[in-house]
């Protein structure tokens, strides 16, 4: 069992907050290959309004499936304090997911998360860790976000719901987060609707964070910070095929509609990506299947025809070509 003190650290640095009755009790439940940025971006700024306050506002424990310790995806191995079982009362329950999420997230800590949700809890999901929720059951009728990578593949798992791409999201008693750190801005505010925004600012620059992003922005920078490029034609017809991956896009009504012709926005692709616009179009549903490929079951063909391929022929030969291997080698070993 840990001591108060045990989570305050000392420090120089010091913010006057009134003294609690009982701190704010969190468990982190990692599963294996978890992020251990987003774990680490998550517990640090509850470690740091401790030391600032000197006093233990935030208690927290790390628990595992089975007690054992956890692998993340880093290769490190991360010690916890117990295995899954009875939490502390008005404990917050957090899930750190990362790679391969669904095959991490078992039916065992499914049941645990479903549990604690109906005791009452606040529950969340840090990185991909919504994978873990929405087994659980909890997620429908509910907005909740989770790494962009993982979008795609979560979707096509869990049709029925519809996670949104924010940094992090409050919905009630979910929390869920992009991970990375994001992890840091939902926990920041965690800080300020608890102990006050002076404590949390000061948690804030402690972090070297600059500044508390708002939880509706999206994850991944635009278009034109992406390719580094402006150019409002090129910026509009790339989106409209991030928009438009598993279907059909008319480039010559498309360029109609942007004003210049089909061969103006061939051109455009050459001299700034240096591709045509179906190797960009070709290469997004790549990316699209490989994800596919490796956090879902589907079989090839499902994913041939969910990324927009015709056959899955001309599929295949697509993928071999970018990655150098056949899409059966991408589902970690299982045949197609």
């Amino acid at each position: 069992m840990k001591a108060a003190g045990d989570f305050v650290p000392k420090g120089v640095a010091h913010v006057p907050v009134a003294k609690v009755a009982e701190p704010l009790r969190l468990t982190f439940v990692v599963l294996p290959n978890f992020s251990l940025i987003a774990f680490s971006s998550a517990i640090e700024p509850l470690r740091i309004a401790n030391q600032l306050s000197g006093q233990a506002l935030f208690e927290w424990e790390v628990i595992s499936e089975d007690g054992a310790p956890v692998r993340c995806s880093n290769g490190l191995a991360v010690n916890v304090d117990r295995g899954l079982g009875e939490t502390k009362p008005k404990s917050m329950v957090f899930v750190c997911a990362g790679v391969e999420p669904e095959k991490s997230a078992s039916r065992r800590v499914a049941d645990f998360i479903r549990g604690e949700w109906r005791k009452g809890r606040v529950v969340g999901g840090l990185c991909s860790g919504a994978y873990a929720l929405a087994k659980a059951g909890i997620l429908e009728g509910r907005k909740f976000t989770l790494h962009w990578e993982n979008l795609p593949p979560f979707v096509e798992t869990y049709p029925k719901l519809k996670p949104v791409e924010q940094l992090y999201v409050i919905d009630d008693r979910i929390l869920t987060c992009a991970g990375g750190a994001a992890a840091t801005d939902l926990f920041i505010e965690i800080v300020a609707r608890n102990f006050g925004a002076k404590l949390a600012d000061a948690v804030l620059r402690m972090c070297l964070h600059g500044q508390q992003r708002p939880a509706h922005l999206r994850q991944r920078m635009s278009v034109s910070s992406t390719i580094g490029i402006r150019n409002p034609v090129l910026v509009a017809v790339i989106e409209r095929f991030e928009e438009n991956i598993t279907g059909e896009v008319d480039l010559v009504a498309l360029s109609a509609e942007l004003g210049v012709s089909r061969r103006q926005v061939e051109r455009l692709f050459e001299k700034h990506v240096g591709v045509s616009p179906k190797q960009y179009l070709n290469g997004l549903r790549l990316e699209r299947a490989r994800g596919l490929l490796s956090e879902t079951d589907m079989a090839v063909s499902e994913v041939a025809y969910a990324c927009g391929f015709q056959t899955v022929n001309t599929f295949s030969k697509a993928f071999r070509q970018r990655y150098g291997t056949p899409p059966v080698v991408a589902r970690r070993g299982r045949a197609g």
